[in-house]
Order: structure tokens, then C-alpha cells, then sequence
């Protein structure tokens, strides 16, 4: 795991020093995504220039260092990430070895079968960058399913033009050349997912690579990007070669993919641990890996002390069953708000999904034990875990079918339901700890039954503005973020679609995104063996029966678990990741967050309005709406503006 970053420019041609000099700028923005190593790559006579920040995972000496040079010295490669299948791929080629790192392997696969061929036999999360000596070209690569992130973009004009990519922007805003201007469009779309997402970035003329692509750039200024896998091509290739075996034996194929990525990913040279948060996925991730293990396993979780937002009980005791060695954390309210201002660095772009405090709470735990951990993300998505899976399975085809004037009666009601009242029913009936937030639920609720498609009905359950023009000023527009294949997802049923969905744009732009950068903030590698591109292939072929099953959700991985976990451990309504963001922000966040909004402040600031701001402000101070989630984003944004360059 480390971070990358470098730049290609006619222009610095021979300007050795101070190229090193910017290099030296890049790599130090990023220094927590490897702090154990710094390397560069300088060639003035072509402009090219790479940095390297190492975090030691695979073959700990100076022969695991980068940017690394191939055998044949043609290829020069920079590595973020790990590459699981290494050990297979080097036996397919011959030595001399200079050590066992998986970057020297991924490297003689470029050399010996090519660019493109060698990724699409990788099996890792990683983004890379590859410069041939000998086309004068730069590639860039990211994994399948975006772990790893990678920005890139020109910056400057004619003569002066420079291609820049890092890791993270912090990289990027480092190089001279970059210019910080807002792009509004991505801005409009952060209001409504709470994540920039897609292809764009929170800066004009800076985009990431999507999932799955590779991107090859030359020194005259052009560039061409090309898809190598897709989620869309694996879900409509698995629907159409839906699996007709038995339930026992999906059963056995599911366990023995998931085993093996297990497997592959638990090999480091150095400690490696768990995420456990009690839950389905992790619990499961945990027990394949004691399983396999001859010692007890690391694992660690965190509590909250607010009632209704402490998991830690259950991780306990599936630790205990299954005999790992356990970590927990409880933390105090003072605790998580000595974050708060520290999260948009930690981010580094805007990003508002809250439960990015307590992922960096556990990522810090972890780090002070381990130095990887793997983690049980990506099993909702791949197998029907939301609730909005459950609702596009059973609910919304029957709701589809009602006219629309009922369903427009039916919303009405909803959304103009006292939410306080709602949420007094809640605690009278003792729901609260299993539906927090239930007024919030119900106003999703009735936007999601006046859809009039399957398009309006993701963004109407997903939207936190459900209008960001309302509160973004200028050119910006905010609409469904779109895929190479969007219209063959068609061939989809409802449920199927919405998972689609969430893979191809809230898995990366949100949950990978997260639990990324809260991890690499305190130099932890992060895994996450649900989402090895074989699993999720044959995850796809699997019938929506075998996922959803009599409203239960996950069901072949439930399957799977009640063979290592007891079912009266696991069963239980899904909460999530939370912290009662809302009651702190009528509390003792409140003053951080007046501050953020204050109207003078955003008007000169010249990017949202203050009036329908401040509205959504009073409501949530009221109590008459919880409007936590849509002002996290407007509060997200606004921290990070007082850090970026944009600011200045």
C-alpha cells in the first residue's frame, strides 16, 4: 500500500533539480499513504517524473522499492496497492529475482505479456502507473472495482501544458502548475450523493480514473481511455448465464471463492488483522480467516456510549466463539468530536458520509496493532444487503403498479407527517434503537413511491438534496451519474438494477472512498476479500432467490456463516455504522457548525445559497426534521474550503 504521484511535460525537460524539488512537494502531501520509504524517477530528456511513498507490506527490503525498473529496462512502474495472485504469476516466469515483493512480479508480467494483458490477469486492488521507454507513453491503471483511487489531469496551456497524477489531490494541488477552481457540476453532485463520484473531482480539469480502466497518455497532450472490466459487463453477462445449481452447491462455490480470497489476502510480511463489527460480512470475513489461521486472529472494534449506537456487544461475542484475540475501544463523545475538524484532511475532497468518523475511530485502533486489516465491505452490495434491495425486490413492483395519483396521495402524507410525532411513536414502541431516524425514513419513503422510474427511484432513496440547484450557485448541474453501459443495464429486473447501481457508483464513490482514506490517514492497508473480481463475477449469476430470500437479506452468505457462527449471534436488524451526528449538532457541535453556515460567510464565499441553508438549519434545530445527512454535506464542504487551495 502506498501512494503515487508524478507528472509528464515537454516542458520540464532537463530541469532535473527542480523537478525533484516538486517531486519531493508531491510525495510529502501524501507521506501517511507510506511512511516507511520515499523513491523517484527523473528522466529530463522525455519530461517524465515519478514519486513513490512506500508502506512496507510485501518483501520489506530495498528490493521491494519503487519506482522499479524492469528487467529489460523498458518499463518503469509505480504501485499503489497489493497484487493477490503474485505468488501464481511468478512461477510463470523466469529468474533472476532481486527479492519477493509483488510490484517486481506485476512488473515482468508488463514486460513479458504487455500492459493491458498483465492487469487483466492481476487479482489485487491497486492503481498504477507504467512509463514506456520505448512508446514514450504513460499508463495509467486502476483495479476492477475501485479500491484505489487515482486522479489525473492537464493543467497550463500551449507549450506550458503538464499532465499531473497522484493518489490524492493534496499531491496534485502540490505542483505549481495546478489551478484551484471549484467545478460546480461536481459540487451540485456532492450535495446530492455526499460524495464527488464518477469521473470528476471537486477541481476543473482534474478527474479520477473510473474502476476498471486504463488510461495512456503521450508527451503531445493526448490521452485515450479504455475499459478493461466492468460490474455493468459481469452483471449482464451473469443474468444471462444465470446459475441453475442446487442451493447447496452455490453454497459451496460461494464459500470456496470467498476462502481463497481470504487466503491470498492474509499473506504479508508484516501483522495483519480484522475489522469486526459483529455483522454478517465481517463476522464471516473473520471466521474464514481463523479458519486458516494456527494462531488467534487480530480483530478489532469500537463502541459508542449513546444508546442505539453501540455495536461493540456483538462483535464481542462472535470474537469469543470464534477464539480471536479482540480489541475494542469504547469512545466518548469528546473522543469523536476532536475528530470532526480533522476530516476534511483525512479526506482530502469532500466527502460526507458520516460514518467516515467512526471508520477512521477503528482504522486508528487498528493501526496502533496491525498494520493490515481486512475488512467485510462490498457483501451488501454484491448480495441484496440494503434495505432499498429489499424494497426493489418486494415492494416497488407492487407499488409500480398503483396509478399515480394514489401514489401521489400516499407520498403527500408522508412527507407532510409530523416527523417529530414519528419519531415519539418510534421511542413509545421501543423502535428507535433498530430505526434511528424514522422520520427521515418515512419522507425518503414518500419520494420514493411518487418515482416514475427505476432512474427517479435510486435518486430519490439515495439524494440527500433532492434538488441541489436550489442551494448551488452558478453552471452546475446535478444529475444520475452515468456508466459505459447504462442502457444494457436495462435488461436488469428492478432489485437487480438498484444493486447495479450501488456497485458501480456507491461502492466506489462511497464506501471505498471511506474506508481508503481513513485507513491510509493512519498508514493502515485495508482488504476487502468480498470484492475479489471472481467472487463478484459469480456472485452475479446467482438468482435474486439466493440473495433475497422470505425478506431475508444475504442469504448464501448467511448460509455460509451459521456453519462457523451461531445463528442467535447474528441475527438481528441492520443499524449501519452510525453516530448521532443529528443530536450533536443541536448540541455540542453547534457552534462549529453556525460558524460554517453563517449566511455573510457563505455569500462571499459566492459558491451556495444561504437562505434555503439556513432553513434546513432552524428546521433540524427544532427538531421538527432530523436534517442531519443533507447539512453534513453543506458542513463537509465548507471545512474542507477553510484547508483547499480553492480557498485561498
Amino acid at each position: 500500500m502506498c501512494g503515487i504521484a508524478g507528472f509528464l511535460a515537454e516542458s520540464w525537460r532537463g530541469r532535473d533539480v527542480e523537478s525533484r524539488q516538486v517531486l519531493r512537494s508531491m510525495g510529502d502531501s501524501i507521506a501517511y499513504r507510506g511512511p516507511d520509504a520515499e523513491g523517484y524517477w527523473v528522466d529530463s530528456t522525455f519530461g517524465i517524473c515519478m514519486v513513490h511513498r512506500r508502506l512496507s507490506i510485501i518483501d520489506l527490503t530495498e528490493a521491494g522499492a519503487q519506482p522499479m525498473q524492469s528487467r529489460s529496462g523498458r518499463y518503469i512502474l509505480l504501485l499503489n496497492g497489493e497484487i493477490y495472485n503474485h505468488a501464481e504469476l511468478r512461477q510463470r516466469f523466469e529468474g533472476p529475482w532481486r527479492g519477493t515483493s509483488d510490484t517486481e512480479v506485476f512488473l515482468e508480467a508488463i514486460d513479458n505479456l504487455g500492459i493491458v494483458s498483465a492487469i487483466k490477469q492481476a487479482v489485487g486492488m491497486f492503481a498504477c502507473a507504467v512509463w514506456d521507454k520505448h512508446e514514450r507513453t504513460l499508463t495509467l491503471g486502476r483495479d476492477r472495482m475501485g479500491e484505489k483511487p487515482l486522479y489525473y489531469g492537464w493543467q497550463g496551456c500551449g507549450s506550458q501544458k503538464v499532465f499531473l497524477f497522484a493518489s490524492e489531490l493534496p499531491a496534485i494541488c502540490a505542483h505549481p502548475s495546478f489551478i484551484a477552481e471549484i467545478n460546480r457540476t461536481a459540487l451540485a453532485n456532492f450535495m446530492r450523493y455526499n460524495n464527488v463520484g464518477g469521473d470528476q473531482s471537486i477541481y476543473r480539469g482534474i478527474n479520477k480514473l473510473r474502476p476498471g480502466c486504463l488510461l495512456v497518455v503521450d508527451q503531445g497532450g493526448h490521452h485515450h481511455e479504455t475499459l478493461y472490466w466492468s460490474v455493468a459487463e459481469a452483471a449482464i453477462s451473469g443474468v444471462s448465464d444465470q446459475y441453475d445449481g442446487s442451493d447447496t452447491d452455490a453454497i459451496l462455490n460461494v464459500e470456496n471463492l470467498l476462502r481463497q480470497s481470504v487466503q491470498q489476502q492474509m499473506l504479508a510480511d508484516v501483522p495483519v488483522g480484522a475489522f469486526l463489527s459483529g455483522g454478517v460480512d465481517s463476522s464471516l470475513i473473520t471466521a474464514l480467516m481463523q479458519e486458516q489461521s494456527s494462531t488467534p486472529v487480530r480483530t478489532f472494534s469500537i463502541g459508542f456510549e449513546e444508546e442505539g449506537y453501540n455495536e461493540s456487544k456483538y462483535a464481542r461475542a462472535v470474537a469469543r466463539h470464534l477464539g480471536t484475540e479482540h480489541t475494542e475501544m469504547f469512545v466518548t463523545v469528546q473522543d469523536a468530536l476532536e475528530i470532526v475538524p480533522q476530516l476534511p484532511e483525512i479526506f482530502s475532497e469532500p466527502f460526507a458520509d458520516s460514518s467516515q468518523l467512526p471508520t477512521y475511530l477503528l482504522a486508528k485502533l487498528t493501526r496502533e496493532h496491525v498494520t493490515v486489516a481486512l475488512s467485510g465491505d462490498g457483501g451488501d452490495e454484491l448480495f441484496g444487503g440494503y434495505n432499498r434491495h429489499q424494497f426493489a425486490h418486494s415492494i416497488w413492483p407492487k407499488i409500480r403498479k398503483l396509478p399515480q395519483p394514489v401514489r401521489g396521495v400516499a407520498a403527500q402524507i408522508l412527507l407532510s407527517a409530523s416527523h417529530k410525532n414519528i419519531d415519539r411513536v418510534a421511542e413509545l414502541f421501543r423502535l428507535k434503537h433498530y430505526w434511528n431516524r424514522l422520520s427521515e425514513k418515512s419522507f425518503k419513503a414518500g419520494n420514493a413511491i411518487s418515482s416514475s422510474n427505476r432512474f427517479d427511484l435510486y435518486n430519490n432513496i439515495v439524494s440527500h438534496w433532492q434538488d441541489p440547484s436550489e442551494i448551488v450557485l452558478g453552471d452546475s448541474v446535478s444529475g444520475y451519474y452515468s456508466s459505459y453501459f447504462e442502457n444494457s443495464l436495462n435488461v436488469l429486473g428492478e432489485s437487480e438494477w438498484i444493486m447495479s447501481q450501488d456497485m458501480i457508483h456507491y461502492l466506489p464513490n462511497d464506501i471505498l472512498t471511506k474506508v481508503d482514506r481513513a485507513a491510509m490517514a493512519v498508514s493502515l492497508e485495508a482488504r476487502i476479500p468480498m470484492l475479489d473480481y471472481r467472487l463478484v463475477e459469480f456472485a452475479w449469476r446467482l438468482p435474486m432467490s439466493m440473495k433475497l430470500r422470505n425478506g431475508t437479506s444475504k442469504w448464501v452468505l448467511r448460509e455460509i456463516l451459521y456453519r462457523h457462527v451461531p445463528q442467535s449471534l447474528i441475527d438481528r436488524p441492520k443499524t449501519g455504522f452510525a453516530v448521532p451526528i443529528g443530536d450533536w449538532l443541536r448540541g455540542p457541535l453547534r457552534d462549529w457548525a453556525e460558524d460554517l453556515l453563517e449566511p455573510t460567510l457563505l455569500k462571499a464565499q459566492n459558491y451556495l445559497r444561504p437562505e434555503p441553508i439556513q432553513k434546513a438549519w432552524t428546521q433540524h434545530l427544532s427538531g421538527k426534521r432530523d436534517l442531519y445527512a443533507p447539512l453534513w454535506n453543506i458542513l463537509m464542504f465548507q471545512a474542507w474550503l477553510r484547508t483547499s487551495k480553492a480557498a485561498l
